[in-house]
């Protein structure tokens, strides 16, 4: 397991110091307006390999962004924000979220924020291209996020309460968020949930290539790579390639022959497995939501529903089965 990840925190009163940590925080060239110094100015970031969440305080300030290289959503829920970027001007009001970068290629914008605290969530463009495919099947485009507004209010509020549950995972579950499997898990699941908030280019209906490629076969190839590889950190994108498919087959070829999906699939090797270490673990000096995490299961009721549906008892009575 990974080193637990820990807050990072970052005061200071000095604003040159503020832009320089930023910069490197989010690396990318970042200039500030020209605001009175003596002001606190607050960082914290709780951060995986597949995604940060940042908490910032910090007052009425302008910033001119080179670019980002990260999809970054922020939310600000007391006050208004000014941004500009491609010759628009866009104003967000309290309470909303929004986008400030669109693609990996990245476009230069200038952003005004209030005073207080604001919220940032940085997603790797790569995570999100492990769960998504771009309209160009066998050459894939890069991904683009289209409006920087949410599609629908409902979509918005699902998205904000996914970042809550997995910043409280992070803060009040670091040695569970720094399993490899769990921090796989939890970026991508970040991942679908911005896809499917955001406008974007990416296609989810498999195109007749994709079709054509979704035969037994190519289900076969997919599954001996997910049960020999279920405690690697793979993903949707991982068994695509070994498959020979795109993504779109992939999918597809699972929905088709299997009614799941590939990820259903790696989530049912993975309960395997689970279940057996908890058959061979001692009852003593180990728990059950340690031998989850370990699978990649960092919800315990989720884990806990999966495996009575499959075993029909709940995964702590396979573990204490010695004491009886």
């Amino acid at each position: 397991m990974a080193a637990p990840s820990q807050p990072v925190l970052f005061e200071t009163r000095d604003h040159e110091r503020w832009g320089e940590y930023i910069s490197g925080a989010y690396g990318s060239s970042i200039r500030l307006g020209s605001p009175k110094d003596g002001h606190l100015l607050r960082h914290t970031r709780l951060a995986v390999d597949t995604f940060a969440i940042d908490t910032v305080q910090t007052i009425d300030m302008t910033y001119s962004v080179e670019s980002l290289p990260t999809l970054m959503i922020s939310r600000h829920r007391t006050a208004a924000f000014e941004y500009r970027s491609e010759g628009a001007e866009h104003r967000f009001g309290p309470g909303e979220m929004f986008l400030l970068s669109r693609s990996e290629v990245g476009t230069p914008y200038w952003l005004r924020t209030p005073q207080g605290g604001l919220q940032g969530i940085s997603v790797p463009f790569p995570v999100l291209g492990q769960v998504a495919a771009t309209a160009e099947t066998r050459r894939p485009a890069p991904l683009l996020f289209t409006d920087l507004r949410p599609a629908t209010r409902a979509a918005a509020r699902q998205l904000g309460a996914t970042i809550d549950y997995l910043e409280a995972s992070l803060r009040d579950r670091p040695r569970i968020m720094a399993e490899p499997l769990v921090a796989g898990a939890a970026g991508r699941m970040l991942a679908a949930t911005v896809l499917h908030t955001f406008p974007n280019t990416a296609l989810f209906e498999p195109t007749i290539e994709d079709r054509h490629d979704a035969h037994s076969a190519t289900l076969r190839r997919a599954m001996a790579f997910i049960d020999d590889n279920a405690h690697h950190d793979i993903n949707a994108a991982d068994i695509a390639a070994a498959a020979h498919v795109s993504l779109r087959a992939l999918q597809y070829a699972f929905r088709r022959h299997r009614d799941t999906t590939p990820m259903g699939y790696l989530r049912q090797a993975r309960l395997h497995q689970a279940h057996r270490e908890l058959l061979a673990a001692s009852p003593v000096g180990v728990t059950v939501t340690e031998i989850a995490a370990r699978w990649g299961f960092f919800h315990p009721g989720r884990f806990a529903a999966y495996y009575r549906a499959v075993y029909a008892c709940p995964p702590s009575q396979t573990l204490r089965r010695e004491e009886r």
